[in-house]
Formats: structure tokens, sequence, C-alpha cells
């Protein structure tokens, strides 16, 4: 393949001159809101506080924030508009260049490292002209230009199936997870385990008998009551017929959350973030979004809590997300961190089952497609970005309560069954480097020669 180096100015020349955003010549254009990373321009009416350029028909835009990952496009109006000075625009000489084969170059890592000569930070600062025009490009005739964009379309047509593969896949398994949890909170994943069991099973234990168990928590909470060591709290209601989804085995009860938990939740503390490292941690939201415990999302407080006061968090106690967006609001992990470490924000409560080695799966059960549609249809707010659910609606979360010695076996098969979809989603996420590793190695083959 005959090819010469030459500079990206030689074929392209950027549209000069900058506008204020009042100014009379551009506010009777459009727009350019963005360019998304296929390529295609978005237009819109509203005005800017930045300063504008033009962009004319024809002309190739270019974005300088997300230019290496597809925001390029050719101008395709058949009137001038405008783009902030994000943005630049360019005449081509298109008896040099071809302009799809330009925009692979600019995926190119050869882009990135000729980038880095220019300007300190490479692609993550704003690629403005000044940086761009300099750059030295391999560019074979317009045959070859062609022929090797014939060639880039049948890998892209590859890639855009391999992609379409990983989708379906990551779909299915978010789907299975789902499904995994459902089907263990209704009893269908412990079924062979009960007939197994079924001569072990006694009534009044409440290793096998969960009217037993509920039975015993409430004694105990009773008992402590009167002792003084618990507080009394407000009687949660009957559960009613309508509120039930469907039938549980035999040994298994409904019950509300607040029957098995020690005392009402417990809303978080969010003071001011210190500018400092300090003796006390608060987490952030982040920390538990994922359902999941991650101990290194959290901010440092400029201020001393007690040692007794109930901010702090235990071992295995639950935390969820009092507010969040409707599709993380309720969100529950298990802190799995040391006692006193951290605090935890207004925007999560906190509780702790009576019995701890029932935390496992009281979270399995929060997570479960029944509670969480529970949550995002309890939660309310004038914020319909992050909506509320308060004390009340988790105390009242209804329960489907095995017998503990069956909760163990649910839990056991549920982290079995997880760990395989894990390792199906570790083969999925493979794929999808494998697609990209692909992409970059025929750009690289291409553009290096």
């Amino acid at each position: 393949m005959k090819e010469s180096k030459i500079s990206i100015s030689s074929f392209l020349k950027v549209r000069v001159g900058t506008y204020k955003p009042n100014d009379s010549r551009i506010t009777k254009y459009k727009r350019l809101e963005k360019i998304d990373f296929s390529g295609e321009i978005h237009l819109s009416d509203k005005p800017s506080k930045t300063n504008m350029i033009i962009v004319e028909p024809g002309d190739l835009v270019i974005s300088g924030i997300n230019v290496a990952k597809g925001a390029i496009s050719i101008y395709q109006g058949t009137e001038n508009i405008s783009a902030t000075i994000h943005y630049s625009s360019y005449t081509f000489d298109s008896s040099k260049v071809n302009i799809d084969y330009f925009k692979k170059f600019l995926k190119s890592p050869l882009f990135i490292q000729e980038l880095e000569k220019q300007v300190k930070g490479g692609i993550k600062t704003e690629i403005k002209p000044k940086h761009l025009l300099p750059i030295q490009i391999n560019l074979p005739s317009m045959e070859e230009q062609l022929k090797i964009n014939e060639y880039f379309n049948l890998i892209d047509n590859k890639l855009f199936n391999i992609d379409n593969e990983v989708q379906l896949q990551s779909t299915y398994l978010s789907k299975l997870r789902q499904s995994i949890l459902q089907e263990a909170i209704e009893g269908k994943l412990t079924e062979d385990w009960r007939e197994k069991n079924r001569k072990s099973i006694t009534k009044g234990d409440p290793n096998t008998d969960a009217v037993a168990l509920l039975e015993k928590i409430k004694s105990e909470k009773e008992k402590m009551i009167a002792e003084g060591k618990l507080r009394k709290d407000k009687p949660l209601p009957a559960i009613k017929k309508e509120e039930i989804p469907f039938v549980l085995p035999e040994g298994w009860v409904w019950c509300r959350l607040g029957e098995v938990i020690t005392e009402p939740p417990k809303n978080g503390y969010s003071p001011k973030e210190s500018n400092k490292e300090t003796n006390v941690k608060s987490l952030k939201l982040g920390a538990t979004t994922w359902g999941v415990f991650d101990r290194n999302k959290f901010k440092f407080i400029d201020e001393e809590i007690p040692i007794n006061s109930t901010y702090w968090l235990k071992f295995n106690d639950i935390l969820i997300q009092r507010s969040n967006s409707l599709e993380y609001v309720g969100v529950s992990a298990i802190y799995t961190g040391k006692d006193f470490e951290f605090i935890y924000p207004d925007l999560m409560m906190k509780i702790r089952p009576y019995y701890l080695e029932m935390v496992k799966y009281l979270h399995k059960t929060l997570s479960s497609p029944f509670n969480r549609d529970y949550f995002r249809k309890s939660a309310k707010g004038s914020q319909k970005t992050m909506p509320k659910i308060n004390q009340e609606i988790v105390l009242n979360t209804i329960l489907p309560l095995p017998p503990l010695a069956e909760q163990h076996a649910i839990v056991e098969k549920i982290e079995s069954l997880m760990k395989s979809v894990e390792e199906l989603e570790t083969q999925v996420q493979e794929r999808k480097r494998y697609a990209e590793d692909l992409l970059q190695s025929v750009l690289r083959e291409a553009f290096e020669g």
C-alpha cells in the first residue's frame, strides 16, 4: 500500500471566528446541542452562555471533549448552525481524504499517541484545532482509503453482532439473578431440601418451624421491653389477604420486617465533609448502591461522634437506601466492616435482625423482585429524581419467613447459583473485551502500516 505521512492541516482547515452568545449574527441559528458517539448531530433552540462558533453546511464538526469516542460528524443541514467553543468546525479537501477513513483514525491508538506528543494530558484534555491540525497521519490514495473502509465495515458488522450478543446475555443474566432470588423466597430452591429433611421437622422448634421462630422472637422482645432493654413500639398491622402475593411452603409463615428486627429503622446523619483526614468516616450513598458494602466510598467529617451513638455501624447491620433514584431506592447491603469504623448518612436507614444468623436471608429477601417492587411503588417525594421511603414503609415490609435451618439452606443455594452466574458474566465481559481488542488491533494495523 503506497502511502505518505502528512499533517492533518494539509486537508483540514479550521473555520475561524468566535462570537459572544448574544451576538445577533448567531442568535438566529439553531444550536448544536451534542454529537453522539454514533456521529449523529442533535440540535437545540436553547441559548448558551458560552462563546460560540458558526458551522456551515458540509462542515466537519468535532467535539473537543469526546472526539476519540466518535463525536465527529459532517453537518448535513441546509442552513448555518451555531456551536459552543467546545466544538471546532472544519472545511476539508475531499480529493485527499475520505471522512469515514479519517473518523477511524481519530479512534485509533496512533491518534492517542500522536495527541500525547502535542498536548500534556492527551485525550483527557479538550482537543482544540491547535492540537489536532499538526498531527501527522499516514494517508494512502483515495482508492486505498475506500478499500480500507470496506474492511472496516466488515469488522464493524462483526463487532455489532458481538455487542448485540453481549447485551442480550447481560440482560439474560440480570433476569436470571432476579429469578434466583424470587424462587428462593417462594421456597422453590429448597423443595428437595425440605423433602430430604421432612422427618427431622419438629413442631415448636425454631430451626424447623417458622411459627415457633416468630413466637420465640416475639416472646424474647416482650421480655426485653419489660426489662427496659427495648423500647415498646407501635403495633404493626396484621397482614391482609390481598397483601400476600404467593402461597408459602409448609412450615413457613408470613411476617412483617418489624417483627424480626431488634428495633425500628434509624436514619443516619449527614454532616458536612471535612477537607482533611479526621477520626470519623461517614459512608457515602454509593457505598451500598450495588447491594454490597463498598468500604472505599466514604468521606471524613470534622465532628466527634460519641461511642454510644446509634450512628456507628456494627458488623452485620443491614443498610437500606431510603432515598435514591427509583431504580435504587430501597437497595440494601450488609455492613461487613469493623464495629465503630463508620457512621452512615441520612439517606440510609439501619436495621439489625433479632437473630444475627438471619442477616443473610433477610438481605436476600429484601433484594428479591417482590420486595424491590414494594419499595419502588411505596417511594414518595416532591423530587421525582430522588424519591424516598420512610421507616413505616420498611417496618411494614412483608417477608416470607422459613425456619432457621431452611434459611441457611436457601442462602447456601443462592450463593452457589450466583457464583455460577458470576462465572457466566465473566465470560460475557471477556467476549466484550475481545471485541474491543479486535477493533484496536484493526485500527493499529490500518494506521501504523
